[in-house]
């Protein structure tokens, strides 16, 4: 069982939503690190293994539309040749950079933060620096998703904070344009106003959802994994706060959360693909956006070269029909 705040625009304010009866999410583990700070709490939805959760009564219905004869991919490689998968990174001190959002709902569904540059005062300021990575690399085309994940790391370890912003344009200003931004405080669990999206469509932070190169090298991911799905429904399960899909009861809502079935073999996998199969079985994944079915996301880093080939040839060999459909909650 658990339990986090709604409403809260990423204050940490709001009321409370308590898992309903007859549904879990799991049990708390010690959450993930990255660059000091601790990516959220311990009993935060993405920090929970999942390997006791109730199967979805409806699990037959959902995944037969969830394409399940096919394979996983791993959507992630390296940055200096391919500018594959989504960059990260982390720092403080960045002075504060103004906000123009390019989409008629950015000022309404951006989380504010405001402040004065000289004499003019601006309701969105995030402290990202302007030379940050943009997801795709500087040659992206200008309508793709061209993330953009910073983490001030001021606070460290237990109160540093994320900001992430969607369809990020090249930097020709004092600030950033882009379609949207989503604020997280790390040291907290409350979930984005109910329905809003963020950086993603779910509502959801991409960060703690990637698999990181960092994490095969130590031998071990602690939470849950980000994938997509081409076709969502018109719903979603906490901690998804937004939906954008199409109608129809039996197909998957944003926030759904899959488990590999704990007998899949691991034999034979490498190094890499074991480390994400084992996370597959005890965190899962969560349904975070539209996109290509059953891709996970990573992070971009040349260094996934040397292990590609062995990461591959894992999730190749799992396919859709092979995860478990979890209940977590109701649709909303």
């Amino acid at each position: 069982m658990g339990a986090w705040l709604i409403g809260s625009c990423g204050d940490g304010s709001g009321s409370e939503y308590t898992v309903p009866p007859g549904s879990s999410i799991g049990t708390p583990t010690t959450a993930a690190t990255i660059a000091g700070c601790r990516i959220f709490p311990d009993d935060n939805p993405w920090n929970y293994d999942v390997r006791d959760v109730p199967i979805h009564p409806r699990q037959r219905q959902l995944r037969a539309k969830m394409n399940p004869t096919r394979g996983l991919h791993p959507d992630w490689g390296n940055w200096t040749d391919d500018h594959y998968g989504i960059p990260w990174q982390t720092g403080t001190g960045a002075p504060n950079a103004p906000m123009t959002w390019t989409e008629s709902w950015g000022d309404d569904e951006s989380d504010p933060r405001a402040c004065m540059i000289g004499p003019t005062s601006h309701s969105f300021c995030y402290p990202i620096p302007t030379t940050v990575k943009i997801e795709g690399g500087p040659a992206a085309d200008t309508g793709a998703d061209r993330h953009v994940l910073y983490i001030d790391t001021a606070g460290a370890p237990d109160n540093c904070t994320l900001y992430e912003l969607y369809n990020t344009q090249d930097v020709t200003g004092p600030g950033f344009e882009a379609a949207n931004g989503a604020i997280f405080p790390l040291g907290t669990s409350a979930l984005r106003t109910e329905g809003w999206t963020s950086a993603d469509a779910a509502g959801l932070p991409i960060l703690p959802g990637l698999v990181r190169y960092d994490e095969i090298a130590a031998g071990e991911i602690r939470h849950a994994i980000r994938f997509t799905m081409n076709t969502t429904a018109q719903s979603h399960i906490h901690p998804a706060t937004h939906d954008a899909g199409d109608a129809g009861s039996d197909l998957p809502p944003m926030g759904l959360r899959v488990r590999l079935r704990s007998d899949f073999p691991e034999a034979g996998l490498s190094p890499a693909g074991l480390v994400i199969v084992t996370a597959l079985k005890r965190y899962g994944m969560i349904l975070a956006d539209n996109g290509s079915d059953w891709y996970l996301t990573g992070d971009s880093d040349d260094r996934w070269d040397a292990v590609m080939d062995g990461v591959i040839s894992a999730l190749s060999s799992i396919h859709g029909r092979d995860f478990e459909i979890l209940y977590t909650g109701p649709n909303l």
